[in-house]
């Protein structure tokens, strides 16, 4: 039997207990047509890069499935049918990967948070800006106003007095 990635997404307007329903009745697809789900995983909702019927956000999970090429395409058939299935990817693989997904650790190391704000500064050893400069880019020295003038002093004259 063929070794399988397949990762759908389901609508965002689904609860998770209902992703995990359609997760659970297409791992009966698979069975009931001679292959074997070893792993399933729920990513959770993200936000998709452009709208796909209307939603912008969507439930991912992943299966990796052992099964004969007919029960793959029996489960994308049954996929395309279902309103609440977004969109489908399926890849051939040579071996499936033990433990956790790549995506579920992204999920923990950010739970985690470290992301380097710690002692080091924003952003920590990844250079947001580079070289201890500000957000703003490379506008010099600080007290350079660029064409604006001088700033006024506020004890000089009120802002609604004009001066002579």
């Amino acid at each position: 039997m063929a070794l399988y990635e397949h990762v759908f997404l389901a609508r965002q307007d689904l609860t998770a207990q209902q992703v995990e329903e359609l997760t659970a009745r297409f791992k009966g697809v698979i069975e009931a047509n001679g292959g074997s789900v070893t792993k399933a995983e729920y990513w959770g909702v993200k936000t998709l890069t452009y709208r796909i019927r209307k939603n912008r956000k969507a439930h991912f999970s992943l299966l990796n499935i052992d099964a004969p090429a007919p029960a793959v395409a029996e489960l994308e058939r049954q996929q395309r049918i279902d309103e609440d299935v977004l969109r489908v990817l399926t890849i051939r693989v040579e071996e499936l990967e033990e433990g956790q997904s790549v995506m579920l650790q992204k999920r923990d190391r950010d739970d985690r948070g470290d992301r380097g704000f710690g002692d080091r500064g924003f952003g920590g050893d990844r250079g947001f800006g580079g070289g201890g400069r500000s957000f703003g880019g490379d506008r010099g020295d600080r007290g350079d106003r660029g064409d604006r003038g001088p700033r006024r002093d506020r004890e000089e004259a009120p802002a609604n007095v004009e001066t002579e």
